[in-house]
């Protein structure tokens, strides 16, 4: 642990952020997870309501600098493709 108050300050600060981008990678995975279940599933509403939950997941962390904007535009495409694969099956 270090003497400097302000170093001290940096310690607790970066423990704080750290633990904040963990809950929120994890959420992000979650949502990313449920999107891709449902769509393995062929549920084609539950799919549509979750791929918009977990693309505006995914533009908030870019937004805050979790992820890279080209892993969230990779990630949003291949649920589209996914999504759209299903919807065209189904009709």
């Amino acid at each position: 642990m270090p003497n400097i108050k302000s170093a001290i300050k940096r310690v607790k600060t970066n423990d704080k952020r750290r633990a904040l981008n963990i809950s929120q990678k994890s959420a992000l995975r979650t949502v990313v997870k449920t999107a891709d279940t449902a769509l393995a599933n062929n549920e084609v509403e539950v799919a549509k309501t979750a791929f918009a939950a977990a693309t505006k997941k995914l533009d908030k962390a870019v937004s805050k600098g979790l992820i890279h904007k080209n892993a969230a535009s990779r990630k949003k495409s291949r649920l589209a493709k996914k999504l759209n694969a299903l919807t065209s099956q189904q009709a």
